[in-house]
Order: C-alpha cells, then sequence, then structure tokens
C-alpha cells in the first residue's frame, strides 16, 4: 500500500464520517490528492465505512463443522444478518462468530436456529458481559497521537452489552441509521433527502446518535493491508477477579483489535492482528497481560469472512453446498 494511502485508512478508522478536507489538514497533503485517492479506496472496496448499531444479546459462538464443511458452515453463518464477524480457524473449533439476538429469543437461537446452520456440527455460545475493545475503536499506530487526536470531534466510545427497551429510534432516526448501514460516508446533503428532513436535523442527529453510543461509524479494512497479515483469537481462562485488569492491560497494544469478557470456560476473548508469527508467540508469551492469564487457546485466523457485519467480496455471490 502507498503510505498516503494507509495514513488516508488511518485517518477513517479514526473517523469514519471525517471530510476529505480534514484529513487533507491533518496529514499535511493536497485535499484533491487525498479525496481522489480516498474515494478510490472506497471505491475499490479496500476500506469500508458503515454504521453499526449494538442491538439484543451479543454472544461469541464457537463451532465445529461436519468433515470438509467448515467453508459452508462458516458462509451460512457469516451471511446471516445477526452475525457481526465470522472466521474460520486453525483448531478443533474451526468457525468463531459474534452473533447477537433478543433476549427473548435467545433460547431458541441458540437451542434451534444456531443448531440448524448448514454444515455445522456442534456449536458453544456464551454471552459477552463487557467489551474492552471493539474494532471502531482500534487504531493500529498508522497515525501519530497528535494526528489522531486532531481527527476526534466525539468522544471514542466503548459499546456494551445491553438490552434497550423497545424501539431505540424515532421514525427519522430510523432512516438516517439505515442509510449510513450502507454507506457510513454519505453526506448530511444525501442523508436529509433520503430521511426528508432538513440538513442542520442530519447533522444534529447523527452526531446525537454517535455520542450516545446508539450508532458506531467503523472503517472496515483487511489487516494484511495494514502489514499485519497474522490474525488470531485468543480464548483466555483467568480468575474472576483478574478479568478487568486483564482487560485493561490487553489494550496498551496496538496489536489488539478487539477484546470482550465472556461467560462461560474462558474469560476473555482477544482478536489480535500482527506482522508476523514470532509476534504473536512474543505477544502471548512475554506480554504484562500474560501474567494474569491461567491457559491461553489460540485459533489463527484462516480466513474471515465477515468483519463488522460486511461480508468478504468473494461471499456475497458464492453459494454454499448444503449437506444432504
Amino acid at each position: 500500500m502507498d503510505p498516503l494511502d494507509l495514513r488516508i485508512i488511518g485517518a477513517l478508522q479514526v473517523d469514519g464520517r471525517a471530510s476529505w478536507r480534514r484529513i487533507a489538514e491533518v496529514l499535511g497533503a493536497p485535499e484533491r490528492t487525498v479525496a481522489r485517492r480516498g474515494a478510490r479506496l472506497l471505491e475499490n472496496g479496500i476500506v469500508t465505512v458503515i454504521a453499526v448499531t449494538p442491538h439484543g444479546v451479543p454472544m461469541l459462538v464457537r463451532a465445529q463443522s461436519r468433515a470438509g464443511l467448515a467453508r459452508t458452515a462458516g458462509t451460512a453463518l457469516a451471511r446471516r444478518p445477526e452475525t457481526s464477524f465470522c472466521y474460520l480457524l486453525t483448531g478443533q473449533a474451526e468457525v468463531a462468530a459474534e452473533v447477537s439476538c433478543s433476549r427473548e429469543r435467545l433460547a431458541v437461537y441458540v437451542s434451534e436456529d444456531l443448531a440448524a446452520t448448514p454444515g455445522l456440527h456442534e456449536a458453544t455460545a456464551d454471552p459477552i458481559t463487557r467489551y474492552y475493545r471493539t474494532v471502531h475503536e482500534w487504531q493500529p499506530g498508522i497515525l501519530t497521537p497528535e494526528e489522531a487526536a486532531a481527527l476526534t470531534e466525539l468522544p471514542q466510545l466503548t459499546p456494551q452489552p445491553r438490552q434497550p427497551d423497545g424501539d431505540v429510534f424515532a421514525p427519522d432516526e430510523r432512516a438516517l441509521v439505515r442509510a449510513l448501514r450502507e454507506d457510513g460516508r454519505r453526506t448530511h446533503e444525501e442523508l436529509a433527502r433520503l430521511a426528508g428532513v432538513s440538513e442542520s436535523t442530519v447533522r444534529r442527529r447523527v452526531e446525537s446518535l454517535r455520542r450516545g453510543g446508539k450508532m458506531y461509524i467503523r472503517a472496515v479494512v483487511e489487516p494484511a493491508l495494514l502489514g499485519l497479515p497474522i490474525e488470531a483469537l485468543l480464548w483466555i481462562r483467568s480468575r474472576p477477579s483478574d478479568v478487568d485488569e486483564l482487560g485493561r492491560k490487553l489494550l496498551t497494544s496496538p496489536y489488539v483489535r478487539y477484546a470482550a469478557a465472556t461467560m462461560g470456560e474462558h474469560q476473555m476473548m482477544a482478536d489480535v492482528t500482527l506482522p508476523d508469527v514470532e509476534a504473536l508467540h512474543r505477544f502471548v508469551a512475554d506480554s504484562a497481560w500474560s501474567r494474569l492469564a491461567a491457559s491461553v487457546h489460540t485459533g489463527l485466523v484462516t480466513k474471515g469472512l465477515k468483519r463488522s457485519s460486511v461480508l468478504t467480496s468473494e461471499l456475497r455471490d458464492w453459494e454454499p453446498l448444503i449437506p444432504r
């Protein structure tokens, strides 16, 4: 990747709705060049900016597939609208995903819907009790702290599992959210036309949704394009009294894209991306957080099928084999 392209992606990871003018000012590059490069990155699908709205009970799924059907099972799970991310892994659990469903449907989802996934042999679903970092907060060190701060107009909130009472969106907010789920960089003018309200109302509503933690803007990009081709999920056991400190220590590393405390046999799951296997070894064996871990199971991500609710391009037209 061209250095300027990388820095534009880094800026979008800080604030996916930042204007090209603001990004150019912070990066010290010509606005026309930044706008042209940024538009190309978006058009080619190298980076995708979308809105994410947390809902329901989030759970981490670990699953085994029937022989030879890991990709079928993973693709079927990834294509479901309640799935936020879905990966194929090395190790005993070949598929891992984050899913959400309403509390009322929790029993049915776990016992029936999940079990009916084509190609799936066995799965566990552990509810998330706390997020320490989600991908919209992840900054892999492309920009300096000063540059990131100059781009940040809104607080970097970490979403937390919650079960809202009724519909959390007003009618005009729903239209805005739907539009931004499709394209998180739609202009205020476009959004005003789609929602049938004024641009000033759109600006106020979007800012309110983001400040209130009802909507998050994410820039979705493959970590390998950022020079971090080794991705792994770490399933960590620790003493209950050490979980919060463990989470805080994980956050000191820019390699950690995502970290969440869960119910079940593991107290923490972290998604990490690194430059090479040696860096992964050092991260697991010789980091401050690892001293709080009783054990760590590491699964190497062999394929990301869905990231932040965005399917990989090759899956959008791929039809899985349905076992008989």
